[in-house]
């Protein structure tokens, strides 16, 4: 613990202008190394948070939180477990869906796609589907007309605009196991952009009842669950299929699992890669100590002879250390929080400044820069800058506390 005393000959240390015109300018630069490293480090990880949580979201826009299904692969009445799963403490919503692979013809166009059945009344409460349509709308799906939405990606590859006609083969097998695919036509009523490429190039969207059909399918072949809290999704899924004989469970975090390992590499790689910018900063800090307990042996000398023991060099030492990382790091937080906060006006600052466009609204979805700052990593970035502030201040205070007053007042 630094008392009032070693505190007050530590904040003497870093003011006094005796050690040199250069220690002063590697101390500054160490604090102001410090606090840029810190507050590039809050920014971007909290740029990292936006994206991936907006990319959560569009990823999630077409799909629920899980998935229950029937392990045999069998059809069931989704329409009742829905209403089941509602019942249940969590479920905020819960629709019936049923999925095939298809082969979807336009003319000389043709592309694989997953052709999705819906329950139309029941579909708002688990995605955002009406959100991302374009110039239609969910109520424009009906029963028993063969109409579809399809992703704008698809559309564009098949050539096909709403209001036309895109013809559907379905590879299946006979009794006695003879290719027998089946074709039908649908009527494109309406285009969706979620912004990803998973569903705007893969998906097409029809009635449940028009897509089991055509698949001569009997009731739905899964049931999609919205939960209050995304995180408890997983753990309430598999609860709730607990229940349910001969039901399996896929949550958001298995379905998407390679997309969020590799973000979570992403942010790890790229916290160590800026630590490394603290890491340098606190390098300055043991430099201007070291210089500081060189210039100032016959003051550690004086002190020693007036009865401080070794242990108050070191903890005046640690303290001057300190003084200056903790600023930093503290301003550091001031100016990451700042920045991570309003980083949005600050680029489109830049962009007015500099005559560039960050992200073309012609190449990317996202044409704003996202970010979500978490205090939990703001602490923990602070915390870790000092930390390594203290542990680079123990090696300078230690040679500080070894110096022999009798030798170092010798020639005074």
């Amino acid at each position: 613990m630094l008392r009032p005393l070693e505190l007050a000959i530590a904040l003497r240390f870093v003011r006094s202008r005796e050690a040199g015109l250069f220690v002063s300018f590697v101390t500054w630069a160490s604090l102001i190394g410090v606090a840029l490293g810190v507050a590039a480090l809050i920014t971007i990880l909290s740029v990292m948070n936006g994206f991936e949580a907006e990319s959560r979201q569009r990823l999630l826009s077409l799909s629920g939180h899980a998935t229950v299904y029937r392990t045999d692969g069998a059809a069931f009445d989704g329409a009742a477990l829905a209403d089941a799963a509602r019942k249940v403490p969590g479920v905020t919503g819960a629709a019936p869906v049923i999925e095939q692979q298809a082969l979807f013809i336009h003319g000389e166009e043709m592309a694989p796609a997953t052709l999705r059945g819906i329950d139309v009344d029941r579909e708002d409460s688990v995605t955002a589907l009406s959100s991302v349509l374009s110039g239609a709308q969910l109520s424009d799906l009906t029963a028993g007309d063969d109409r579809l939405f399809l992703g704008r990606a698809l559309a564009f590859q098949l050539h096909v605009v709403p209001g036309e006609e895109v013809t559907l083969l379905l590879p299946t097998v006979d009794p006695d196991g003879a290719l027998a695919p089946r074709l039908r036509t649908f009527h494109v009523v309406g285009l969706f952009e979620a912004g990803l490429q998973e569903h705007d190039a893969t998906l097409a969207i029809g009635t449940l009842a028009d897509v089991a059909a055509f698949a001569e399918t009997h009731g739905a072949t899964a049931l999609r669950l919205r939960f209050a809290d995304i995180y408890a999704a997983p753990g309430g899924a598999r609860h709730l299929a607990a229940g349910w004989k001969g039901f399996g469970v896929r949550d958001w975090t298995e379905e998407n699992a390679s997309y969020f390992r590799a973000v979570r590499l992403e942010k790890t790689m790229m916290a160590l890669i800026l630590l490394l910018v603290v890491a340098v900063a606190v390098f300055n800090i043991v430099a201007m100590l070291v210089m500081v307990v060189r210039a100032k042996r016959t003051d550690i000398a004086i002190l020693r002879t007036l009865g401080l023991s070794p242990g108050g060099i070191v903890r005046i030492f640690l303290g001057q250390g300190l003084l200056i990382g903790w600023s930093g790091a503290f301003g550091g937080v001031v100016l990451g929080t700042a920045l991570a906060t309003h980083v949005d006006p600050v680029a489109s600052f830049l962009q007015r400044l500099l005559g560039f466009e960050i992200f073309d609204s012609n190449v990317y979805y996202i044409t704003q820069i996202p970010s979500l700052l978490k205090p939990w990593d703001v602490c923990a970035i602070a915390l870790i800058a000092m930390l390594l502030t203290l542990l680079a201040t123990i090696y300078p205070a230690r040679r500080a506390a070894a110096t022999h007053p009798a030798e170092a007042l010798r020639y005074e």
